[in-house]
């Protein structure tokens, strides 16, 4: 019996090696043009509930304010489609593009001297960081400079592409870490003051912990701050952010290499640190994303889940519309 999903898996890995042998094929001019060539049919010429256009207009909007024109809206998908195609792009050249030997030629870095300290330091340091910029490239520079790190990620559901992927950030020396099942290696990394990397603003559920990102509730994931408390370890809120190109001066593409913040969970005094902490590095990656807007992935669902107060408000409210329609 034929299996037609590892059929479809083969078939998406084929395409992806197709694309790894074009992208490598090419001088950096053109791959940014093709990327920005398959931005623009993702975005013009596929439906718009197929590429979830709504969902990135009012993720937006609550983001950076109802005024928004449709024309900035629609821009600004557009620029975030092509600012992801062309991450994927820099992905399959990075291991041939970024070494120790250019490493400063490629990124300017905005971080405080307190970042080598922490990481020289014997404690543990969470890397965390978002959907923005590249941040994949932000987790590699750490290895280049002899940082290993447990990154955690979710598996893709095709396996020949996780492979892929996970080899990717095993090649400077990173240990892959599957984000479902995995807590148990994040907490032996930790206990061993090693270092993780991960991504720290997917929706956590109704379980979750709400804080206020771009000024409404998101879920949350407790685990980060219960990891940096139980085991005082820092947190460094960090990005690679694209700058323009120019591609006469520059070999490839250049980028912001920046700490937001660094949170240090031994000087947290607060009466509800798990809450505080989860706030700080909240607001930093929110004031990270506003750099620039683009350069996020405004198509998931962050404010998916709401604060089960307003369910039961909701609730209460119900049987009194009643009795007045009545």
């Amino acid at each position: 019996m034929i299996n037609w999903r590892m059929m479809r898996y083969r078939l998406e890995y084929l395409i992806f090696q197709t694309l790894v042998c074009v992208v490598r094929s090419l001088p950096l001019r053109e791959s940014v043009k093709l990327a920005k060539g398959l931005a623009f049919v993702i975005h013009y010429c596929l439906p718009r509930k197929m590429t979830r256009y709504k969902v990135a207009a009012e993720n937006l909007r609550t983001a950076l304010g109802e005024d928004l024109s449709e024309q900035e809206v629609d821009q600004t998908i557009y620029q975030m489609w092509t600012h992801l195609f062309r991450m994927i792009v820099e992905i399959i050249q990075l291991p041939r593009k970024l070494h120790r030997g250019n490493i400063f030629d490629v990124l300017d870095f905005d971080y405080p001297p307190e970042l080598i300290t922490a990481l020289c330091s014997g404690r543990p340091v969470i890397l965390l960081s978002g959907h923005y910029g590249n941040w994949e490239i932000a987790v590699s520079v750490f290895g280049l400079f002899g940082f290993p790190m447990g990154v955690v990620a979710r598996e893709l559901d095709n396996p020949y592409l996780n492979k892929w992927f996970a080899q990717f950030r095993q090649h400077t020396g990173h240990r892959a870490m599957a984000k479902s099942g995995g807590y148990d290696d994040m907490v032996a990394t930790i206990e061993r003051r090693g270092h993780l990397a991960l991504l720290g603003d997917q929706d956590a559920g109704k379980r979750g912990l709400f804080v206020n990102f771009f000024g409404k509730p998101a879920s949350t994931f407790k685990s980060i701050a219960l990891l940096a408390l139980e085991y005082n370890a820092y947190i460094c809120v960090g990005y690679a952010r694209r700058l323009p190109d120019d591609f006469e001066r520059n070999q490839w593409i250049k980028f912001e290499m920046g700490c937001e913040e660094l949170i240090d969970a031994t000087k947290c005094v607060s009466k509800d640190p798990v809450g505080e902490i989860t706030q700080q590095f909240t607001s930093a990656l929110e004031k990270a994303i506003r750099k620039s807007p683009e350069q996020y992935f405004w198509v998931h669902r962050r404010w998916k889940s709401q604060p089960r107060v307003r369910e039961k408000k909701k609730r209460q409210a119900e049987p009194i519309a009643e009795k007045r329609a009545a």
